[in-house]
């Protein structure tokens, strides 16, 4: 398993989760700019469920570090590399904020996917899993900077699904909503909304399990979305979302 982001808790969870079903795999590749924590969960998994694993050095923002990855394979991809930035409250005018944001969930992104999707084709076989976002279904006035970046992974990996079909790859969206992470520490969040990292990864494990395409953790999610996606333009200007 290749794992993007593998200090994420959701990332952590999947792989904990992947591994109590009774799979393992000759090594789970753990892609980090930050080596400390993704070696004590590397520990974690040897002690846990004897599982060996791989901690590779990796920064998206550096785009010549690709020919790390050359030895890299495996037949599950699971991305969770993702920034949430300031919101536009605070940081709509800070363009530093908002090409961290665009390059950690887009524009960086889309390169890293890319270079190993080529990999799971040259072979015909795989599954490629990716946390994109509820905020790229339509772009709020609270978010839309994450939410636009969110939009454009997401339509991406939508045509990836659609060219990888034939070559018999199966890529999963999948949208959390709120998600009870260090990542949203301090927002006030609805706790009827919002899925923990393990609920995260049961629900990702069954959508991988069962070939899903898309998949919203909390089902609650998609009625609020197909809502919110339907509203007429000339109403939704007019709310504070």
């Amino acid at each position: 398993m290749i794992v993007l982001g593998s200090n994420s808790e959701v990332a952590q969870a999947f792989v904990e989760k992947v591994l109590s079903e009774g799979n393992r795999f000759e090594k789970i590749y753990l892609l980090t700019s930050n080596r400390d924590s993704a070696e004590r969960f590397a520990r974690h998994i040897e002690v846990k469920y004897l599982q060996y694993s791989e901690v590779v050095d990796f920064d998206l923002m550096n785009d010549d570090q690709y020919y790390k990855l050359d030895y890299i394979d495996s037949d599950l991809l699971f991305c969770a590399s993702g920034y949430l930035g300031k919101g536009t409250a605070e940081g709509l005018y800070d363009n530093k904020n908002t090409q961290k944001i665009i390059d950690i969930n887009y524009a960086k992104l889309v390169p890293l996917m890319n270079y190993f999707a080529q990999k799971f084709e040259s072979k015909r076989r795989g599954t490629i899993i990716a946390l994109s976002s509820v905020a790229g279904d339509r772009g709020r006035q609270s978010n839309f900077i994450y939410g636009s970046a969110k939009a454009g992974f997401t339509a991406y990996l939508s045509g990836l699904r659609n060219y990888m079909y034939s070559k018999k790859i199966n890529v999963i969206t999948v949208k959390p909503g709120f998600m009870a992470t260090k990542m949203t520490e301090g927002l006030p969040l609805n706790p009827k909304l919002t899925a923990s990292p393990k609920q995260a990864a049961e629900c990702i494990y069954k959508s991988y399990k069962k070939k899903r395409d898309t998949a919203y953790v909390l089902p609650v999610w998609w009625f609020i979305m197909a809502i919110i996606r339907n509203i007429p333009e000339f109403i939704f200007k007019r709310l504070k979302l």
